[in-house]
């Protein structure tokens, strides 16, 4: 792997203590190209622009897939990686079922590692700060025919961040629009999947409201999803996410959540959910808490759920009590090396690799 370091570097500029989510990028970036059946031409290069031909295939058909992650600081400005073998297999499996070639574990794995011990300064030190990492792979053939690619580029890149969302939640359950449906890319981190929400999102917050519940395609009767999140709901003593399928992508931070309430001998159950189901809990108060979980957020609660017109509210419990705070400290402290990782989630990233 080449590496070329920058002779000037960007971080001087940053005030890490005011970090707006992915506005400043760290000053180094990783790239790969897939060509002729083969991976060429690693190299860890100062961030800045690509050039690309405005016929390259990603904009024309949306050959594009990427990955969201973290890397952590400790007390001791000792550097961790947050199950990134997870990362890997997920952006492969989203590659695969958008005909691109899957990326070597050695080049997603080599580049990573390399990358972010090289702007490791750029990881903040605060609890609950991180830096964030986004792999993603394009399309990148110069002829106009719709077809995949031949050629690819794999690129990472990195942006300092504080919390995505800082208030509880106004969401709306969705019951025009859809996310995905049976059969198609749902369950992959596919650009598009994110394009094709934004018009019904904005409609949404227009009329208030931070983001939509999305619902099954076919009867709009069953939640899948929070925007780009995974939703997990707390019903008396158990916690119940919607069962993944083709439909809906399973997030590492949501897989994470449920291992830990399993291990704090939570009932966790993975099931069809019902809207009914929902709006019931709430109205007989056995709906405790709401809550969205990924990577960028880690977790945010709900305090208001909108349903055909009708607004119905959470409890306004405490923080002391919310489940949803408890699990969020404790994936927290894993990560940022406060507790002991009995899973093996926490990966060290030892200093010039």
């Amino acid at each position: 792997m080449k590496v070329e370091k920058t002779i000037y570097s960007r971080i001087k500029n940053i005030n890490f203590n005011n970090i707006s989510f992915g506005k400043y990028y760290s000053d180094h970036m990783f790239s790969s190209e897939f060509k002729n059946g083969k991976w060429i031409n690693s190299i860890i290069k100062p961030f800045g622009k690509i050039l690309l031909s405005p016929i390259s295939l990603v904009f024309h058909y949306g050959q594009a897939v990427f990955e969201g992650m973290k890397a952590y600081k400790d007390k001791d400005n000792k550097v961790f990686l947050f199950r990134p073998k997870e990362n890997f297999k997920r952006i492969n499996k989203s590659a695969i079922r958008l005909e691109m070639p899957p990326i070597p574990e050695d080049i997603f794995m080599n580049g990573l590692r390399k990358l972010i011990d090289i702007d490791r300064d750029w990881i903040p030190k605060s609890y609950g700060k991180s830096l964030y990492i986004r792999p993603f792979l394009i399309a990148t053939s110069t002829i106009l025919s719709a077809k995949p690619s031949n050629d690819y580029m794999f690129i990472i890149v990195s942006t300092p961040v504080d919390s995505y969302y800082n208030n509880p939640l106004k969401v709306k359950i969705e019951d025009k629009y859809s996310r995905s449906t049976k059969g198609g890319v749902g369950f992959t981190k596919a650009a598009g999947n994110y394009a094709s929400s934004f018009y019904p999102t904005r409609i949404a917050n227009n009329e208030g409201f931070d983001q939509i519940l999305w619902t099954d395609s076919y009867t709009h009767t069953k939640i899948e999803e929070l925007g780009t999140m995974n939703v997990i709901f707390w019903f008396k003593d158990k916690l119940i996410t919607p069962k993944a399928n083709d439909r809906i992508l399973r997030g590492i931070t949501c897989n994470s959540i449920l291992s830990i309430a399993k291990k704090e001998k939570i009932i966790v159950e993975e099931r069809n959910l019902n809207v009914k189901e929902i709006i019931e809990g709430i109205k007989k108060g056995e709906l405790k808490e709401a809550f969205g979980c990924g990577t960028a957020a880690v977790i945010n609660f709900f305090k208001t759920i909108n349903y055909k017109g009708n607004n119905f509210y959470l409890p306004d419990l405490p923080k002391s009590d919310r489940l949803s705070l408890l699990l969020k400290k404790k994936l927290l402290d894993i990560q940022h090396n406060l507790s002991e990782d009995t899973f093996g989630w926490r990966i060290l990233l030892k200093k010039n690799i």
